[in-house]
């Protein structure tokens, strides 16, 4: 295993050090292993926070900012972080507007996240969940709770991230003030279900990665072989088979993504490239370019879209396709809301 890194035992720690020492004007460390925003949003507003292992960078603190994430709490390496400290960051960002938790549908965050809620609940924390499930390569038709949830949610906190301001009312000489009214956490759940409910994400892979702690493969895809709907740890998505072209992995994944979300023309979309660690910007937009045209050529507009790193697996080569279709409040949320995280940054209108 070759990789820059010191003792593996302290991979968690050092890594989120030097990321908030090179972004500190937009995230802190706001306890052990908890990142939260530089500058916090004011107490009248949802807070929104998110869990998950660390080995996935940017995923999932480098969201953490202005109009997205305010608290990620980060596990070891592919591994939940405790119920314990997920109900530490729930204490901390405590408030009357309550609190929104994003949690991808993998057992150690579901586990963490149900025991820090119900841990919440019984000291009058209002907190409420939205679990991401956005997987499809367990089947087209198989339950939300089977799916697993990938890089969907990234976009999905885009959306429900924003503090929500409605326009300035100006009155007399002085122009008046901007009254400043955030949505309600039912409101913000709302906006989030709806665009959970049609969101979906497919993986490729054709290199495995090493656990940076163990130096241990965490699949055993041979050379040439590429596998559609690998998990983001490896696990296994039955779909083995010889390398192919960009634009043949494309239509068959896009083709797959559409058989879910069933689109009709004049749908607007948005479509995302995620790459996994070790595919090239080169070859992400190829594969983006050919996905873009077939979405066009059937009618559907994509409104936003973006190539990528969000959520990563180390040194896996492949990538994840995002496909959405979105609601006009989505659209709005995405393009023209502000956002000012590390990894994702929207200037807005």
């Amino acid at each position: 295993m070759d990789k820059f890194i010191n003792n593996p035992d302290n991979l968690t720690e050092e890594l989120l050090e030097g990321y908030v020492m090179a972004y500190s004007d937009q995230v802190a460390i706001g306890g052990e292993n908890i990142i939260v925003r530089a500058n916090a949003k004011l107490e009248d507003k949802v807070a929104i926070i998110t869990l998950g292992g660390s080995g996935h960078e940017p995923a999932l603190s480098g969201f953490v900012g202005e109009g997205m994430l305010d608290c990620s709490v980060v596990g070891d390496i592919f591994a939940a972080p405790g119920a314990q400290r997920v109900f530490q960051a729930l204490q901390m960002f405590k408030r009357e507007a309550g609190i929104l938790l994003v949690v991808l549908n993998h057992s150690g965050d579901i586990m963490s996240a149900n025991m820090a809620c119900q841990l919440a609940e019984r000291v009058g924390i209002k907190v409420k969940s939205i679990i991401t499930h956005d997987d499809i390569s367990a089947g087209l038709d198989a339950p939300d709770e089977d799916r697993r949830g990938l890089a969907g949610c990234v976009p999905l906190i885009k959306v429900v991230g924003p503090d929500i301001v409605p326009p300035q009312i100006f009155g007399g000489k002085s122009g008046g003030a901007a009254a400043e009214e955030g949505k309600s956490l039912d409101e913000i759940l709302e906006i989030g279900e709806r665009m959970n409910a049609k969101i979906a994400t497919l993986a490729v892979a054709m290199k495995a990665c090493t656990h940076p702690q163990n130096g241990m493969s965490i699949s055993d895809l041979p050379d040439g072989i590429m596998e559609i709907g690998m998990g983001q740890h490896g696990e296994g998505g039955g779909g083995r088979k010889p390398l192919v072209s960009a634009d043949d992995t494309a239509e068959e994944m896009v083709g797959l993504l559409m058989k879910k979300l069933q689109p009709k023309p004049g749908d607007k979309a948005l479509l995302i490239i995620n790459g996994v660690g070790a595919t090239t910007h080169m070859e992400m937009s190829i594969v983006y370019r050919k996905a873009h045209f077939i979405l066009e050529n059937n009618g559907v507009e994509v409104v936003s879209g973006r190539i990528g790193e969000l959520l990563t697996v180390q040194e896996q080569a492949g990538f994840q396709m995002i496909l959405a279709l979105l609601d006009n409040d989505h659209v709005d949320y995405l393009k023209n809301h502000m956002s000012n995280a590390p990894y994702w940054t929207t200037l807005g209108k």
